[in-house]
């Protein structure tokens, strides 16, 4: 199915579980901050939409995606936090540098969500160019930063 000119941030939100006492932690990429940016407003706002008390919800930064693992990692080991929301923006360039990062990351998040037995959700945007990031960071693709936050709120409501 072709996703030109479609908002892909539109998923159900039939059924979702109570998140009014859970805890979020949100750790975000301080690299490409005109792209972050938007992304953690659109996770904050959808976990208020669908009832996260502000109080519960905290957002630290990391200097870049390559660290958003061992953010997540420190975020996941407290006791109470109850998801974590990883945000980041690696875009290509000429080097391999891209696939790098983008693996690791993907690993990295993957392997603290096993280790810690909770969500750890993987809102990196992986683009070809920066007008890519920008249709996904609010533009006409829609926010992956809500895309993020609504899978965190299922998955607490899955385990």
């Amino acid at each position: 199915m072709a996703t030109t000119n479609q908002n892909l941030s539109e998923h159900s939100t039939d059924h979702l579980p109570d998140i009014s006492q859970r805890r979020f932690s949100i750790v975000t990429a301080e690299w490409n901050p005109e792209i972050t940016q938007p992304l953690l407003e659109g996770a904050i706002s959808t976990l208020l939409k669908h009832g996260a008390q502000q109080e519960f919800i905290q957002s630290k930064a990391v200097p870049g995606t390559f660290e958003l693992t061992l953010g997540a990692q420190w975020e996941a080991s407290r006791q109470n936090v109850d998801a974590v929301i990883c945000l980041g923006c690696v875009i290509q360039g000429e080097t391999p540098h891209f696939d790098y990062i983008c693996q690791s990351v993907a690993q990295g998040i993957k392997d603290v969500a096993l280790k810690y037995n909770k969500p750890v959700i993987f809102g990196v945007l992986t683009t070809l160019n920066l007008q890519q990031a920008k249709d996904r960071a609010g533009g006409k693709h829609g926010n992956k930063g809500d895309e993020a936050a609504l899978t965190a709120i299922k998955m607490l409501g899955f385990k």
